[in-house]
Protein backbone atom coordinates (compact mmCIF):
# COMPACT_ATOMS: atom_id res chain seq x y z
CA UNK A 1 0.00 0.00 0.00
CA UNK A 2 2.79 2.39 0.92
CA UNK A 3 4.59 1.55 -2.33
CA UNK A 4 1.46 2.36 -4.36
CA UNK A 5 1.02 5.66 -2.53
CA UNK A 6 4.68 6.53 -3.10
CA UNK A 7 4.39 5.62 -6.79
CA UNK A 8 1.30 7.84 -7.17
CA UNK A 9 3.11 10.72 -5.44
CA UNK A 10 6.14 10.36 -7.70
CA UNK A 11 3.99 10.22 -10.84
CA UNK A 12 2.01 13.26 -9.70
CA UNK A 13 5.21 15.21 -9.03
CA UNK A 14 6.61 14.26 -12.43
CA UNK A 15 3.38 15.30 -14.16
CA UNK A 16 3.27 18.65 -12.35
CA UNK A 17 6.94 19.37 -13.06
CA UNK A 18 6.44 18.61 -16.77
CA UNK A 19 3.51 21.03 -16.94
CA UNK A 20 5.50 23.64 -15.04
CA UNK A 21 8.49 23.21 -17.36
CA UNK A 22 6.28 23.63 -20.44
CA UNK A 23 4.69 26.74 -18.95
CA UNK A 24 8.12 28.13 -18.04
CA UNK A 25 9.54 27.43 -21.51
CA UNK A 26 6.55 29.15 -23.15
CA UNK A 27 7.12 32.23 -21.00
CA UNK A 28 10.84 32.23 -21.74
CA UNK A 29 10.23 31.89 -25.48
CA UNK A 30 8.02 34.98 -25.41
CA UNK A 31 10.58 36.91 -23.37
CA UNK A 32 13.24 35.94 -25.91
CA UNK A 33 11.07 37.30 -28.74
CA UNK A 34 10.63 40.58 -26.90
CA UNK A 35 14.34 40.89 -26.12
CA UNK A 36 15.28 40.10 -29.72
CA UNK A 37 13.53 43.32 -30.75
CA UNK A 38 15.55 45.54 -28.41
CA UNK A 39 18.55 46.22 -30.70
CA UNK A 40 16.25 47.09 -33.62
CA UNK A 41 14.06 49.30 -31.43
CA UNK A 42 17.05 51.18 -30.06
CA UNK A 43 18.59 51.68 -33.51
CA UNK A 44 15.27 52.79 -35.01
CA UNK A 45 14.56 55.27 -32.22
CA UNK A 46 17.98 56.82 -32.72
CA UNK A 47 17.54 57.03 -36.49
CA UNK A 48 14.01 58.45 -36.28
CA UNK A 49 15.19 61.20 -33.94
CA UNK A 50 17.83 62.17 -36.48
CA UNK A 51 15.34 61.97 -39.36
CA UNK A 52 12.91 64.27 -37.54
CA UNK A 53 15.67 66.79 -36.84
CA UNK A 54 16.72 66.73 -40.50
CA UNK A 55 13.15 66.76 -41.83
CA UNK A 56 13.68 63.44 -43.64
CA UNK A 57 10.08 62.28 -43.41
CA UNK A 58 10.42 59.68 -46.17
CA UNK A 59 13.08 57.97 -44.07
CA UNK A 60 10.70 57.90 -41.09
CA UNK A 61 8.16 56.08 -43.27
CA UNK A 62 10.77 53.49 -44.24
CA UNK A 63 11.90 53.00 -40.63
CA UNK A 64 8.29 52.69 -39.43
CA UNK A 65 7.43 50.14 -42.11
CA UNK A 66 10.54 48.09 -41.36
CA UNK A 67 9.72 47.93 -37.65
CA UNK A 68 6.03 47.23 -38.28
CA UNK A 69 7.03 44.19 -40.31
CA UNK A 70 9.57 43.05 -37.74
CA UNK A 71 7.10 43.30 -34.87
CA UNK A 72 4.39 41.61 -36.97
CA UNK A 73 6.80 38.73 -37.55
CA UNK A 74 7.11 38.31 -33.78
CA UNK A 75 3.31 38.48 -33.42
CA UNK A 76 2.95 35.79 -36.07
CA UNK A 77 5.56 33.65 -34.30
CA UNK A 78 3.71 33.98 -30.99
CA UNK A 79 0.42 33.06 -32.66
CA UNK A 80 2.09 30.00 -34.19
CA UNK A 81 3.57 28.83 -30.88
CA UNK A 82 1.94 25.78 -29.37
CA UNK A 83 0.45 26.79 -26.05
CA UNK A 84 1.22 24.46 -23.17
CA UNK A 85 -1.58 22.93 -21.15
CA UNK A 86 -1.12 25.36 -18.31
CA UNK A 87 -3.26 27.54 -16.09
CA UNK A 88 -3.71 31.10 -17.33
CA UNK A 89 -1.92 30.57 -20.63
CA UNK A 90 -4.71 32.23 -22.64
CA UNK A 91 -4.63 35.39 -20.49
CA UNK A 92 -0.84 35.53 -20.67
CA UNK A 93 -0.86 35.12 -24.45
CA UNK A 94 -3.56 37.80 -24.82
CA UNK A 95 -1.58 40.27 -22.68
CA UNK A 96 1.56 39.47 -24.66
CA UNK A 97 -0.20 40.09 -27.97
CA UNK A 98 -1.62 43.39 -26.66
CA UNK A 99 1.94 44.42 -25.77
CA UNK A 100 3.40 43.48 -29.16
CA UNK A 101 0.49 45.16 -30.98
CA UNK A 102 1.11 48.26 -28.89
CA UNK A 103 4.76 48.30 -29.98
CA UNK A 104 3.66 47.85 -33.59
CA UNK A 105 1.18 50.74 -33.27
CA UNK A 106 4.02 53.09 -32.36
CA UNK A 107 5.76 52.29 -35.63
CA UNK A 108 2.50 52.60 -37.54
CA UNK A 109 2.22 56.09 -36.06
CA UNK A 110 5.80 56.89 -37.11
CA UNK A 111 4.86 55.86 -40.63
CA UNK A 112 1.79 58.11 -40.49
CA UNK A 113 3.95 60.98 -39.25
CA UNK A 114 6.30 60.57 -42.19
CA UNK A 115 3.42 60.46 -44.66
CA UNK A 116 1.59 63.48 -43.21
CA UNK A 117 1.12 66.05 -46.01
CA UNK A 118 1.38 69.18 -43.85
CA UNK A 119 2.98 70.35 -40.64
CA UNK A 120 -0.49 70.59 -39.08
CA UNK A 121 -1.31 67.01 -40.02
CA UNK A 122 2.09 65.93 -38.72
CA UNK A 123 1.42 67.68 -35.40
CA UNK A 124 -1.87 65.81 -35.07
CA UNK A 125 0.00 62.52 -35.55
CA UNK A 126 2.58 63.62 -32.96
CA UNK A 127 -0.29 64.28 -30.53
CA UNK A 128 -1.61 60.77 -31.18
CA UNK A 129 1.90 59.39 -30.65
CA UNK A 130 2.08 61.17 -27.29
CA UNK A 131 -1.17 59.49 -26.25
CA UNK A 132 0.37 56.13 -27.17
CA UNK A 133 3.52 56.90 -25.22
CA UNK A 134 1.38 57.84 -22.21
CA UNK A 135 -0.17 54.33 -22.32
CA UNK A 136 3.20 52.57 -22.36
CA UNK A 137 3.56 51.93 -18.63
CA UNK A 138 0.00 50.60 -18.35
CA UNK A 139 0.59 48.18 -21.24
CA UNK A 140 3.88 47.01 -19.71
CA UNK A 141 2.34 46.66 -16.25
CA UNK A 142 -0.57 44.63 -17.65
CA UNK A 143 1.77 42.24 -19.45
CA UNK A 144 4.03 41.84 -16.41
CA UNK A 145 1.03 41.24 -14.15
CA UNK A 146 -0.27 38.57 -16.53
CA UNK A 147 3.16 36.96 -16.68
CA UNK A 148 3.53 36.93 -12.87
CA UNK A 149 0.05 35.47 -12.50
CA UNK A 150 0.85 32.82 -15.12
CA UNK A 151 4.11 31.99 -13.35
CA UNK A 152 2.38 31.77 -9.96
CA UNK A 153 -0.37 29.56 -11.38
CA UNK A 154 2.21 27.21 -12.85
CA UNK A 155 4.82 27.06 -10.12
CA UNK A 156 7.76 29.00 -11.50
CA UNK A 157 9.36 32.38 -10.90
CA UNK A 158 9.64 35.16 -13.44
CA UNK A 159 13.25 36.19 -13.95
CA UNK A 160 13.91 39.88 -13.42
CA UNK A 161 16.52 40.95 -15.95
Amino acid sequence: MLKKLLLVAVLFTALVSCKSKGAYNYSQDIVAKERSLTPDIEATESKVGAYISAGNYDSIVVAGEKMEKLVQTKIDEINAMKMPKAKGVEAFKAATLRYFNYIKSIYTTYKEMGKAPTDEARQEVVNNLQKLVDEKQTIIDDMQKAQRSYADDNGFKVENK
